[in-house]
Formats: structure tokens, C-alpha cells, sequence
């Protein structure tokens, strides 16, 4: 049971880092246009050289 004192504490700081992280993804717009990120991921961005 002494091992709770410490896995207690650990698991309310690890559990208040993620939400920290998650409302300053929020705050930084990271949620905002999602569609652009898909298409972006699947866009030819190579552009073709011209031959030589």
C-alpha cells in the first residue's frame, strides 16, 4: 500500500500534463481546418522536370 503514495500522485501529474497539452493544442488552433490537412497528405506536390 505504501506504493500508492507515490502512484497516486504520479497518475493525477501525468493525467494533468495530457490535458494541459490538449487545451494548448485548442488554444493554438490545431483542430482548425481539418480537411486540409487530408488533402494535403494525398496531393501530388512532386513537380515533373521538364525533359531535357
Amino acid at each position: 500500500m505504501e506504493v500508492m503514495v507515490i502512484l497516486v500522485p504520479l497518475a493525477l501529474g501525468l493525467g494533468l500534463v495530457g490535458l494541459l497539452g490538449f487545451l494548448w493544442s485548442l488554444n493554438s488552433g490545431q483542430y482548425d481546418h481539418l480537411e486540409g490537412a487530408a488533402w494535403r497528405a494525398i496531393a501530388d506536390d512532386e513537380q515533373k522536370k521538364p525533359a531535357e
